[in-house]
């Protein structure tokens, strides 16, 4: 458990109350890691490197928006620590239809940004030279085949699963030799999945697209920056950034996932802290996510009841102001532990019924 700041923090501590084993039927230990800024100073960064540890220990993570400061002599970001000292490679975000919502645009089924955890725009070198209307500024970006390679292959895998199309891409015309490496991973890994629709665009394209879809299940692979930016759209698409998790994946040798951290796609917002106002929708569902990652159908079936209660609460007008609804943080929390509960113990009960 990755604590962070503001209404970060508030909303982890109340997704963290349907982890209580009395609720789902399942016992995890939890260790705790205090990733705020102000544990972040004081340490020099150390939480995080001991975070990123007994994260690759357990497999399983869960952490809190974290603030971000802007000073280059700062602590700088707690994310861009844990994704390279874990290794890890693809985030996925994943918007979704929110029942009883009616998303600006005509999505009806899944989209998923599959981006580039590492590399890109993020970390590049940046310098400036010269003076006054003469000042030019520079950056050197690298992307390696490994990453696009990572990200292709976990597209089409996800797509399958899905039951989606791989859709998108960079601009490979304008960027042959760096974004164009991207899309070469892409055909490569369109050929050794023809079962699963391959229709790549440039990524001014992808965002046009996006606004007309005719609403099938699309999964996205993308660089790092524009899959942030891609991420955003997709989620707000739906309704609100925050009414899905994001996922921090890692992979063995074997191009198996390792390590699965999973977090709330949007920022500390430190406008809401304090005031039992914010959707925790996208860090209940990170909650779900991890359960899901985990093997054993306990774990499974804990994690449906949270994505299901979750989904039906908002179905059933319980929202947040963001959803045009009127309830606290605290009281959508209550409503959804409510129903899972109810969902266990029905599901529990009906084991013993015989077809």
């Amino acid at each position: 458990m990755l604590h962070g700041d503001q209404t970060g923090e508030e909303l982890l501590t109340q997704a963290l109350r349907l982890l209580d084993p009395d609720l789902i039927g399942v016992r995890l230990e939890l260790r705790h890691f205090d990733l705020s800024l102000a544990r972040r100073r004081e340490t020099r960064n150390q939480v995080v490197y001991e975070s990123a540890r007994a994260l690759k220990e357990a497999g399983f993570g869960i952490k809190a928006a974290t603030i971000t400061p802007e000073g280059a002599d700062d602590v700088g970001s707690p994310n861009a620590i844990l994704r390279r000292e874990i290794d890890g490679r693809v985030i996925v975000r994943t918007g979704r239809r929110i029942p009883g919502v009616r998303p600006p645009a005509p999505v009806y089924s899944p989209i998923s940004v599959v981006r580039m955890a590492v590399e890109d725009a993020y970390g590049a070198e940046e310098w400036r030279e010269g003076e006054g209307l003469e000042e030019r500024a520079f950056r050197t970006a690298t992307i390696s085949r490994r990453t696009c390679r990572v990200v292709a292959e976990y597209a089409f895998r996800h797509a399958r699963r899905m039951g989606a199309r791989v859709f998108g891409g960079p601009k490979w015309t304008v960027s042959p030799l760096y974004e164009g490496l991207l899309k070469e991973e892409m055909d490569r890994a369109a050929a050794l999945n023809p079962d699963v629709p391959y229709e790549p665009h440039l990524i001014d394209a992808t965002y046009a697209l996006l606004l007309a879809t005719s609403g099938e299940p699309l999964v996205i692979p993308a660089l790092n920056r524009d899959g942030d930016s891609l991420s955003d759209l997709v989620m707000q698409v739906f309704g609100t950034i925050a009414g899905a998790e994001s996922l921090l994946l890692a992979f063995d040798d074997r191009g198996e996932v390792s390590v699965v951290m999973s977090e709330a796609p949007h920022g500390t917002a430190p406008a809401l802290e304090g005031k039992d106002v914010a959707n925790p929708m996208a860090m209940i569902l990170a909650v779900a996510s991890v359960l899901n990652c985990m093997p054993g159908r306990a774990f499974h079936t804990a994690s449906r009841a949270i994505y299901e209660a979750t989904l039906e609460a908002v179905s059933e007008g319980i929202r947040t102001a963001d959803l045009g609804g009127h309830v606290s943080t605290t009281a959508f929390t209550d409503e959804v532990i409510r129903r899972v509960g109810t969902k266990v113990e029905v599901w529990h009960a009906l084991l013993d019924v015989q077809p």
